[in-house]
């Protein structure tokens, strides 16, 4: 089973690459399981999400509803 450690790296290894087949499925057993792993993902989506609105030059404010950043 995946550790958190493994689990955060491949969080963020999503917002720059697809993930394998297996590497979603072994991410998504485990944010189904840990929810500070899960939370760590959502936390990724809205820095993400503020990061881009930055660059273009708009306010910067958390969207109300936080984009689902799922396993790609």
């Amino acid at each position: 089973m995946m550790n958190c450690k493994q689990a955060t790296r491949l969080l963020s290894d999503a917002q720059e690459r697809p993930l394998s087949l297996k590497e979603k499925m072994a991410l998504s057993v485990h944010t189904t399981l840990c929810s500070a792993c899960r939370h760590f993902g959502k936390q990724m989506g809205v820095i993400r999400h503020l990061s881009r609105q930055f660059a273009q030059g708009e306010p910067t404010e958390p969207p109300a509803n936080p984009p689902k950043d799922e396993p790609k």
